[in-house]
């Protein structure tokens, strides 16, 4: 049976498992309101998880089919995967931030070689060794694409919009943009008093951005044809600032477990990412590429270990914290070399 927690005052969290991943399993939560239960999240897009789901459900009573709505924190198919199946039984309403229904849009949109074709691209330009990407050039050629998870992802038809209540009768629940791990992910700000009383302003619905002993994932969310340079890292940590200011009384994350004080969390996050930039910057005392940085900072096990696909979300984050550096005027490109290389200044 699906591990249910009651969190009171109308809101349980359900455990829903993520398919080989170490993070074992999305914490969807279950919101009541006047016009029915709304969800928080779905969980990955596959039979065991929709197994939990509703069993989860069905413990508190519940049927897929009286779910009322869906807001999805985030893109990623361990929030978003199971959405489309659960509007499909129940004729829910799915809320998501724009930019990241951009994302989702542009994924079911795109020819797979198209993407291919752009990670080659990129990951030659950071100075990937062509033996990690010649199996990216095979299926290429070969017209073999594998099934990318996301791919078929549910098109939101509400959109989340930041600094708004959305619209849930009887409950006030106020979007709070937090780019960074995503372009659109968001926060959930639950402005009513906490059902312990629990000193603090409501209790937050955190998704990715904010989990009690894991630094999420910022990595780069560019898209082929886009000349937009962004700065992801930077995003996040203003937007874990913004957090921190709220003063929540407790924080419902999507991963591990609840918590209270969000604002110590928040200040461990932004110690650990100074500390790790302050460490590139002793890596960049020599010109590196971002593949090359990759392989020397630190990981949660060595550089030989990681798999194939889990390197390139790796240089992907080691690009993104390249850029903080940049833009700090701590780090700069190094003139006319093939891949890029950087330096610290």
């Amino acid at each position: 049976m699906t591990q249910v927690t009651e969190h009171g005052g109308g809101v349980w969290s359900l455990r829903v498992p993520i398919p080989d991943n170490p993070l074992g399993h999305t914490l969807v939560h279950v919101l009541d309101t006047d016009r029915g239960p709304v969800l928080v999240d779905t969980g990955w897009d596959d039979p065991d998880s929709w197994h939990e789901l509703t069993g989860g459900l069905g413990a508190l009573g519940l049927s897929v089919q009286e779910i009322h709505g869906v807001v999805i924190t985030h893109h990623h198919p361990d929030h978003h995967g199971l959405s489309g199946r659960v509007r499909e039984e129940s004729g829910a309403w799915i809320a998501m931030h724009a930019a990241d229904t951009a994302v989702v849009r542009r994924t079911r949109e795109a020819e797979p070689g198209t993407w291919l074709d752009y990670m080659v691209h990129k990951l030659t330009a950071v100075g990937a060794p062509e033996d990690h990407v010649a199996p990216l050039r095979a299926a290429r050629a070969s017209g073999r694409m594998r099934t990318l998870p996301g791919l078929r992802s549910a098109v939101p038809d509400r959109e989340i919009v930041p600094g708004e209540l959305l619209d849930l009768a009887g409950r006030r629940l106020r979007a709070i943009w937090t780019p960074g791990h995503t372009p659109g992910h968001v926060c959930l700000h639950l402005e009513e008093e906490h059902p312990a009383g629990l000193p603090g302003h409501g209790r937050l619905f955190s998704g990715d951005h904010l989990l009690p002993g894991i630094s999420p994932h910022i990595g780069l969310y560019e898209h082929p044809g886009d000349a937009h340079e962004t700065d992801p890292l930077g995003d996040y940590l203003d937007s874990l600032e913004r957090i921190g200011r709220l003063g929540v009384a407790e924080v419902l994350p999507a991963h591990q477990y609840a918590f209270a004080d969000a604002a110590g969390r928040v200040e461990e996050l932004l110690t650990h990412h100074e500390e790790r930039l302050t460490g590139l910057l002793g890596l960049l005392s020599t010109p590196l590429t971002p593949w090359q940085l990759a392989e020397r900072m630190e990981w949660n096990r060595p550089w030989a270990e990681i798999p194939h696909g889990s390197r390139n979300i790796a240089v992907s984050e080691a690009e993104a914290h390249v850029r903080r550096l940049v833009k700090l005027g701590r780090a700069e490109a190094v003139g006319n070399t093939d891949p890029v290389t950087y330096v610290a200044v």
